[in-house]
């Protein structure tokens, strides 16, 4: 049995996360339909990064120690197992959920093209098995060029499922000074390519389509806040020299900074990030680009640190981290068919701002949160559950 505590406070802020990037997404539903550039939460995509992060902390925390005390028993088909059960059902959960918004929206490209369903279907069979289409292939069945063109989201999942593969390999056998030279060496490579913008989209948010420049930055994108969360994790475990117990203990030094309110204060400072106006490029530099590097090094690190070292407080917010972390992952992976519908609707009626469809907009952020909870109740938590005890 597992007796590690649980951080539940970093439960809720990979939900919290989550919703942060389902409102960045209504926002370029308006950018879509309108043509012009996200005007407000412009930095939500970085909740992905947030969550790379948050899947490097919590994966070395989980694995690290069971390698070394349970090596016999545990082994790398072991751990590619759970992973499996772990990432693999919802994702062919969002595939059939995406299909399905793409047959209801007529099964067509977005520039009204009809695909066959022939290539329709292969686009599922290949997304349900995380199987990445290329820029331009035939099954591209909404002519974006994106990775999975029925569930778009699914090429973070693309890169995660490397992360871990990487990790098993070799990443969980480095020293602490050995993971430090990797970090810094993969941070200083991502820091090169958004600062002097080789996407050429001035931003972070690159590693949806499987072109060689955002093959190379998804890499990337998704390497330093992994290999960084990993470092969080293992320097947390020596600086507390004992299990930090989720209910009754909480650093010293934590306590007097900000005490019992660490969950929502994380909250407010994420989405006042993610709100900031964009910068506009000077010169070859991306400021833009720099702006939200600084997110992920200086203030990510913090958010998750103080998240793991806190408690939370009250049964209210410990009620509402076990909620959004119960949803974060179903939501972010279903959330974006709905969407595409969003999107579809925008540009038929040329809707371009939240003041002309807040209420449409609620009824999708709604729908998103109600659909998550449905699949992780009905489907994900039943299957993994069966899946675990048929292993």
């Amino acid at each position: 049995m597992n007796t590690k505590p649980h951080y539940l406070i970093l439960d809720g802020l990979r939900g919290a996360a989550a919703l942060m990037v389902l409102w960045y997404h209504v926002f370029e539903g308006f950018a879509f339909a309108g043509g012009t550039m996200i005007e407000n939460f412009n930095h939500g995509h970085l909740g992905v990064d947030f969550f790379f992060m948050l899947s490097g902390f919590v994966i070395s925390y989980a694995y690290d120690d069971r390698w070394k005390t349970t090596s016999e028993s545990f082994t790398i088909g072991t751990f590619f197992k759970r992973r499996l059960i772990r990432l693999q059902p919802m994702v062919m959960m969002g595939a059939l959920i995406g299909l399905i918004t793409y047959l209801i929206q007529g099964g067509v490209r977005w520039d009204g093209t009809h695909m066959p369903i022939h290539w329709t279907m292969i686009a599922f069979l290949l997304a349900m098995f995380l199987i990445p289409a290329y820029p331009g292939a035939p099954y591209d069945v909404r002519g974006n060029g994106e990775m999975y063109p029925l569930n778009g989201p699914s090429w973070s999942l693309f890169f995660e499922y490397i992360g871990n593969i990487l990790y098993a390999l070799f990443i969980r056998k480095l020293s602490n000074k050995k993971l430090t030279v990797l970090v810094a060496a993969t941070g200083l490579l991502w820091i090169a390519f958004v600062v002097f913008d080789v996407s050429g989209y001035d931003m972070i948010g690159i590693g949806w389509t499987l072109d060689a420049v955002n093959f190379f930055g998804g890499l990337l994108r998704m390497m330093f806040p992994f290999t960084l969360g990993m470092l969080l994790s293992r320097n947390f475990m020596k600086s507390t020299s004992q299990q930090v117990n989720k209910t009754t203990s909480v650093c010293p030094c934590f306590k007097s900074f900000v005490g019992k309110n660490v969950f929502w204060i994380s909250i407010v400072v994420m989405f006042v990030l993610f709100s900031m106006p964009y910068i506009s490029k000077t010169g070859d530099i991306s400021v833009n680009g720099v702006y939200e590097l600084s997110c992920i090094i200086f203030v990510f690190p913090l958010i998750v640190w103080f998240g793991a070292a806190g408690n939370v407080m009250n049964k209210i917010s410990m009620k509402i981290c076990k909620f959004l972390g119960d949803i974060s992952y179903p939501l972010y992976i279903v959330h974006y068919p709905v969407m595409y519908l969003f999107y579809s609707w925008l540009i038929k009626n040329e809707l371009y701002t939240l003041g002309e469809t807040w209420q449409v907009v609620l009824l999708v952020m709604a729908t998103n949160i109600a659909l998550a909870y449905v699949c992780l109740k009905l489907y994900d938590e039943p299957l993994r559950r069966w899946l675990r005890a048929n292993d």
